[in-house]
């Protein structure tokens, strides 16, 4: 793993202060503690942070070609690169590392723009082509890795890792992005390609950004998209085979490395499966490690010690305490930007354990996404029945008043709260799954922002996301739809964002064989009905399973990585939300409304309402301002917005 950073002048080729890019590229000195490398010429700055995983002695970047005129800095791994190595030998390639980066620049000779088409992986990269005049910038198939760049006014095109490395350029325009602040507050993450600040961009999954100086910035162009066609005929027995040997196939691949290899246990289906499948293929036992928390109603740590006795791993675990909330502050300064998925909590704490003991973890994550595992796509299904069996000039105004007048149950499990359910009943597919999935829906939003922040936002609403990408799914099966939004939104904003930054904030490699994308594609090839049979979630992958794990691990019901944040603000962090939610900080953006913002903590604490997720996504986002206050005194501050 590392981190990539640099400059490119897309109208001339002036110099760039040094001292600037090496701010630039030590401001991620976690993601890369081993080496760091930089690279200067009229018009380009290239800088690197290394953690080495691969061909220990050589592979320092930035890497170039045979004559130099090439030069690439990458983040990520390519698995396949050693298929890739005799074939471009073969077209007459001279190697001078036994790194996975290389292959890059001779892809790049070879292929052109194509080359990320031939890599099988999780990358980010920037490469510039001397010869070409220009720079290409690479984002993997399912948005593992991160790219985030800005154009600046002066033509500068800066890029890097995390924000925080954009944020080190003076002329990157910090003002708060309206737009990113509703999708924040209906996701609890800012969703590809916007950002927080109005001038900056994140690549987004399969995509590419090819930049010839004298030329204007294009868009950015995608390579790769999953279609689910569900026209596989396999049978079950057929299919359950496959699968396993598919599996068995990405595990090998990641299990690649010259640096000390375990993976995370949580005691879930998917992690404890990669955890099966990665004993089947070593020889030494495997490093395993887990968090358990005190809190029994949250603590798997006895189905992860189940999958350990039974493959006699290494087994590493450390016990939480349930209020683990010290990390708030520490997150913010982390993800650059307002992020709001609590599991970010122990998601820090188990990369944290692993690093003392391993510097690559396999995890499990990528597969409720690609399997259907989510308890929401079994409620969406049972509601989406109900919606084909109403006309539409029925439904709507049926279920929208139903809707209106029905008391809320917050209380209740989600399949009683007969509110909700009418709410969704009453719109169509793409707004009712984006309805499931908001932390503050449409109308707590519009109750939660000023008036003078909602003229700001002109009508846009974080739905747009979805549309935009329900529009290119290519698919009237309702479980693929879905799947397909999570894949670019959930799995890209929230999951990978998670992973990425807490494990590198521990320097430590995570590697997602769930997300190994011919896995996905093949996936997506196979029907619904192999995914949730009935009321039974990830079915052909359990089915697949049932040969590895016990029965215990595979049909239990799913907890997921959760806090107590609902009891944290009726208690021990009571005061600390109220100051957040209720303070200067808050109210200086202009952003909110105050007689909102006091009913949220006054009906949570009472026990009204649960408003926990909420009242956290306004904590993080009071957090992401204060530290970014902290920031450079040369930039706009950010609670600023356009």
């Amino acid at each position: 793993m590392c981190g990539i950073a640099g400059l490119f002048d897309t109208r001339g080729r002036r110099d760039f202060p040094r001292e600037l890019v090496q701010r630039m590229n030590d401001v991620q000195f976690h993601r890369g503690p081993d080496e760091g490398g930089v690279h200067f010429e009229p018009g380009v700055a290239l800088a690197h942070r290394r953690l080495s995983i691969i061909d220990l002695s050589s592979g320092q970047q930035p890497l170039f070609n045979e004559d130099g005129s090439v030069a690439v800095v990458f983040n990520g791994e390519i698995y396949n690169f050693q298929q890739l190595v005799p074939e471009l030998k073969a077209l007459g390639h001279v190697f001078h590392t036994h790194s996975d980066t290389e292959v890059i620049v001779h892809a790049w000779e070879a292929w052109g723009e194509d080359c990320v088409q031939r890599f099988r992986g999780m990358f980010a990269f920037a490469l510039y082509d001397r010869n070409r005049d220009t720079l290409f910038l690479a984002r993997d198939r399912l948005a593992v890795k991160p790219v985030f760049y800005a154009l600046l006014d002066d033509g500068t095109l800066a890029f890097g890792s995390e924000l925080k490395v954009l944020m080190q350029h003076p002329g990157l325009d910090r003002q708060l992005d309206p737009l990113a602040v509703e999708e924040y507050f209906a996701l609890g993450y800012v969703a590809e390609p916007r950002t927080i600040f109005c001038g900056a961009k994140k690549l987004g999954a399969g995509e590419t950004l090819c930049i010839r100086r004298g030329e204007p910035v294009p868009e950015p162009k995608r390579y790769w998209d999953v279609r689910f066609t569900l026209d596989n005929p396999l049978s079950l027995e057929d299919a359950t085979a496959e699968l396993t040997a598919r599996l068995r196939e990405s595990v090998r691949l990641r299990m690649i490395s010259e640096v000390p290899l375990g993976a995370f246990l949580s005691g879930g289906v998917d992690s404890s499966a990669v955890v099966a499948v990665m004993a089947g293929l070593s020889d030494a036992p495997v490093n395993t490690c887990s968090i358990g928390f005190d809190d029994p109603q949250f603590n798997e740590s006895e189905f992860a010690q189940m999958v350990a006795d039974r493959y006699r791993t290494r087994h590493y675990v450390e016990t939480v305490k349930s209020d683990d909330f010290d990390l708030i502050d520490t997150l913010a300064a982390l993800y650059d930007e307002p992020y709001a998925d609590s599991s970010a909590i122990p998601t820090y704490r188990v990369c944290q354990l692993a690093r003392k003991k391993v510097t690559v973890a396999l995890s499990g994550d990528g597969g409720d996404e690609s399997f259907g595992g989510y308890r929401r796509y079994r409620s969406f299904l049972m509601e989406e029945r109900l919606r084909e069996r109403v006309p539409d000039g029925v439904r709507q105004p049926l279920f929208s008043l139903l809707g209106r007048v029905y008391p809320k149950a917050d209380w209740a499990p989600r399949v009683f709260r007969a509110k909700t359910t009418f709410q969704a009943l009453a719109r169509d597919s793409v707004e009712a799954y984006f309805h499931s999935v908001s932390i503050l829906r449409g109308d707590m939003r519009t109750q939660l922002f000023s008036a003078d922040f909602r003229r700001r936002l002109g009508g846009y609403d974080a739905l747009e996301v979805f549309r935009r990408h329900a529009a290119n799914a290519e698919t009237d099966d309702p479980l693929a739809l879905i799947q397909y939004l999570d894949l670019h939104t959930y799995l890209v904003g929230d999951i990978n964002t998670k992973v990425d930054r807490a494990s590198m904030a521990h320097s430590l490699e995570v590697r997602e064989p769930l997300m190994d994308h011919p896995l996905v594609e093949w996936l997506a090839s196979l029907p619904s009905s192999l995914k949730i049979k009935g009321n039974k979630g990830k079915y052909l992958f359990k089915k697949a399973m049932e040969p590895l794990l016990p029965n215990e691990v595979l049909y239990r019901p799913k907890k997921g990585f959760a806090v107590p944040l609902a009891r944290w603000f009726r208690g021990p962090l009571k005061q600390r939300m109220r100051d957040a939610v209720l303070g200067d900080t808050l109210a200086a953006t202009g952003i909110f409304n105050r007689t909102y913002l006091q009913h949220l903590v006054d009906a949570h604490e009472s026990g009204a309402r649960d408003y926990s997720g909420p009242l956290w996504t306004l904590l993080m986002f009071e957090a992401f301002l204060r530290n970014n206050q902290g920031q450079s005194a040369s930039s706009p501050a950010a609670t600023e917005y356009a």
